[in-house]
């Protein structure tokens, strides 16, 4: 299964070489992440969402909506 970290990445024309130093992580590391042997970690999952101005409901596939709407207020 191809994963969004990885569509992201090569519609960017980034390498996870790229990525991977980006994240600090090694490029091994990150690429069991596109492969899906290796969960990714919350931060490292935010840092992604950042860097791709997209939500985390997105790269996780809860969403297709790549921008998070926030609806209502947490009281």
């Amino acid at each position: 299964m191809k994963t969004r970290i990885k569509d992201l990445r090569e519609d960017r024309d980034f390498t996870q070489t790229d990525i991977s130093k980006m994240l600090n992580i090694s490029q091994v590391v990150y690429s069991y992440y596109e492969l899906n042997r290796r969960s990714i970690p919350l931060e490292i999952l935010c840092k992604l969402s950042d860097f791709y101005n997209v939500s985390v409901d997105y790269l996780l596939y809860r969403t297709n909506d790549r921008v998070f709407i926030k609806d209502s207020k947490i009281e």
